[in-house]
């Protein structure tokens, strides 16, 4: 197989430094690159680490099978690799990578940590993907109480003004260097902008994307 170019692999990684335990494994965890969920952990040996270095895309040891196995490839859910990490103590490593499907656990859901209590909840991600997540839910079950239904109701005439009310609020807490009032104006901007991408159907994780090319 032949490495993802897209990948921002790390040739740096010691795979014959890092502190494997007595079965010759090292926890790893791997994340979102993009909202940060953790989606799954599972175990790499020198073999399946390097693996993943060399094609950009996950490879894990299984303990029960006793064989190396590759994410997604008989279900189709790759995961492409965005940087790799290891602790300070080098026996740990942290996996971003980008979900292709979406979908990690073998139960169809995204995360292999979705069970609260044994029931079926999203997982954890920033700060911004929850609220989105809460808006979304909005929309798709409004509540005659909520502001957030009561602002999608009324569509972009409502949204797109709160939005310029916000921004405006925004400069003025600039102007006057209030940081205090600056962090609050600008969590009220995410927020009504947060509605308009919910209204227009655009995925927080759109933005991050878009965020991320730029950085390159």
């Amino acid at each position: 197989m032949s490495a993802n170019p897209s990948v921002l692999t790390n040739p740096a990684i010691p795979v014959n430094e890092i502190a494997y335990n007595e079965q010759g494994l090292v926890p790893a965890i791997v994340q979102d690159y993009l909202d940060g969920t953790v989606l799954m952990m599972a175990w790499m040996n020198r073999e399946s680490l390097q693996k993943t270095l060399d094609t950009g895309e996950t490879w894990f040891w299984s303990r029960s099978r006793g064989e190396l196995w590759h994410k997604g490839a008989t279900s189709g859910h790759l995961q492409q690799v965005r940087s790799l990490r290891y602790d300070c103590d080098s026996d740990a490593l942290l996996i971003g990578v980008e979900q292709i499907g979406d979908i990690a656990c073998h139960t169809g859901e995204r995360s292999c940590f979705h069970q609260i209590d044994h029931a079926i909840a999203p997982p954890p991600a920033d700060t911004l993907s929850q609220l989105a997540a809460v808006i979304r839910d909005r929309r798709d079950n409004p509540t005659p109480d909520s502001y957030t239904c009561k602002l999608l109701a009324g569509g972009d005439n409502k949204i797109l003004k709160k939005i310029g009310e916000e921004a405006a609020e925004v400069v003025m807490a600039c102007k006057d260097d209030d940081p205090e009032a600056i962090a609050g104006e600008v969590a009220d901007l995410f927020y009504h902008t947060l509605v308009a991408l919910a209204h227009h159907n655009v995925d927080i994780r759109d933005v991050y994307r878009k965020l991320q090319e730029r950085r390159k």
